[in-house]
């Protein structure tokens, strides 16, 4: 059973940002791999403080954590953050700034590499095409990727510039006195170690492009334009670092039938005046296959049948959303004689002769609820 956040922190649910910025600091100052290093049990506890208070500093996960608890983010495919657990590296990116001064001024994580830092190398971006049916179920990608990794046989030896700390230390004199400050070597761009030897085939960083085919697990219930993380799927970087990550963009493929609103859908069904009289049983389309349903004598064109859980899965665990049937009776634009005929007869029959009862909504009332 996960340990709640509030407990992690050490904090109250009454707790403003201030304090959960402050309580955050300190365990993660605690905990800190620099601190306490091959501590295996220490990492955990920076990990989870660090998970903690991704959500707890974020009012809308925040406010969803309150209602839901560790539920609102178990929903298979995307975790706190959108990657699931936290690594090393995200933390130190995310929140690095946090611990201020009290590890070198940085933050960053050494890691045991002779004090180096571990700079992150950049993102890649794709963009993966889904049909409704895909989003509906979850479904599992293979995609090609041209990933930037360090190049077979390259080596690379501490900069001169920082004495591999990753950072330049400048002292200015300002009205307020000496003020020292700290910055990216411009030099190593941070890794603390430069290029020694480069293969034939690699360019000026040690770096080559490599083909790799990446499996992308995709949730149920993503939408158009959501965009999902793969951890270190990204290019490399030269010297001692991790890769960036594969961000995925998912793109919706529109559906011949069915129309897509949030979790809902919609599908327009289109029957006779003959049909709509006598009532009928239609076979409709819905999202893992055909449906049929039973239209009463009588039925009025605008009517709304709600197919309750034939929608789409709300990516957050919610639950699933309906299909909204739009019942439209079709009016033929042509007749012949006899059919003509019949209805001339019957135009003043009682029976044809509008007559809505009280309980009928109107087609405004009928949109008004189903946006309610």
């Amino acid at each position: 059973m996960k340990k709640d956040f509030y407990e992690i922190l050490g904090i109250s649910k009454n707790a403003d940002a201030a304090e959960i910025k402050k309580a955050y600091r300190k365990k993660a100052i605690e905990h800190h791999p620099d601190k306490n290093p091959g501590d295996k049990s220490a990492e955990d506890k920076f990990k989870l403080a660090a998970e903690a208070y991704e959500v707890l500093s974020d009012p809308n996960k925040k406010a969803k954590y309150d209602q839901y608890g560790h539920q609102a983010f178990d929903n298979g495919g995307g975790g706190y953050g959108g990657g699931g657990h936290m690594n090393m590296d995200d933390i130190f990116s995310q929140f690095g700034d946090i611990f201020g001064s009290a590890f070198g001024g940085g933050g960053g994580f050494h890691g045991g590499g002779g004090g180096s830092r571990r700079v992150k190398g950049s993102n890649l971006r794709i963009k993966v095409k889904l049909t409704l049916e895909e989003i509906a179920n979850g479904v599992e990608k293979k995609v090609k990727v041209k990933r930037k990794v360090q190049a077979p046989g390259v080596s690379y030896k501490t900069c001169s510039t920082c004495n591999g700390q990753g950072q330049v230390m400048r002292v200015t004199n300002t009205i307020l006195g000496r003020m020292q400050s700290a910055s990216t070597c411009p030099t190593c761009g941070g890794s603390g170690q430069i290029l020694d030897k480069k293969p034939a085939e690699a360019d000026s960083q040690g770096m080559i492009l490599e083909d790799e085919t990446v499996t992308i697990k995709i949730p149920a219930g993503v939408v158009d334009g959501m965009q999902l993380k793969v951890s270190n799927k990204g290019n490399d970087a030269p010297g001692n670092s991790v890769p960036g990550d594969l961000i995925v963009a998912i793109e919706e493929i529109e559906h011949e039938f069915l129309k897509r609103e949030g979790e809902n859908l919609h599908f327009d069904l289109y029957i006779s005046f003959a049909e709509a009289v006598l009532g009928i049983s239609k076979d409709i389309e819905a999202i893992n296959g055909k449906v049929r349903i039973k239209l009463e004598e009588g039925i009025q064109s605008g009517k709304i049948l709600r197919l309750k859980g034939k929608g789409i899965p709300s990516i957050n665990g919610y639950g699933t959303g309906d299909l909204l049937v739009h019942v439209n009776v079709w009016t033929p634009k042509t007749l012949n004689k006899e059919q003509k005929q019949f209805f001339e007869k019957n135009l003043t029959d009682e029976n044809f002769i509008p007559n809505p009862e009280k309980g009928d909504k109107s087609f405004f009332e009928k949109v008004k609820d189903m946006f309610s």
